[in-house]
């Protein structure tokens, strides 16, 4: 288990089948070899979840949304896909790393950022 800012991260740990990560408050668990900066960042909007509304909130709404729509006759997948407590943790996840800064990318030489001292920010 891996102390992180905020949360830890157990990978390896007992994930329910079909899922690749699962958080309980500050634990987010992620079945082996799965540990991707997708995956995290949903993961962690959920620690932000259980700490917005508590054990007991997290619980009534998160199960609530997909038993409404399991009574509504949808399928596990489209009742999943239907939590809005889903929705947000894709959409802010998706959202982090379409903006996120990409250390990886190098400046083209000859550009400004190839003028600049490596401590300086691209």
């Amino acid at each position: 288990m891996e102390r992180r800012n905020g949360y830890r991260l157990w990978e390896g740990g007992p994930v329910p089948r079909g899922a690749d990560g699962i958080t309980v408050g500050s634990l987010v668990i992620v079945r082996r070899g799965r540990v991707t900066p997708y995956l995290v960042r949903h993961e962690l909007v959920h620690v932000r979840q259980w700490k917005r509304y508590g054990r007991v909130g997290f619980a009534a709404r998160y199960a609530g949304s997909y038993l409404k729509w399991r009574l509504r006759r949808k399928g596990h997948a489209g009742a999943y896909l239907r939590i809005p407590m889903e929705i947000e943790a894709d959409w802010v996840a998706r959202r982090s790393l379409s903006t996120a800064v990409r250390e990886e990318l190098q400046p083209v030489p000859g550009s400004l950022g190839a003028a600049l001292p490596p401590h300086f920010p691209v």
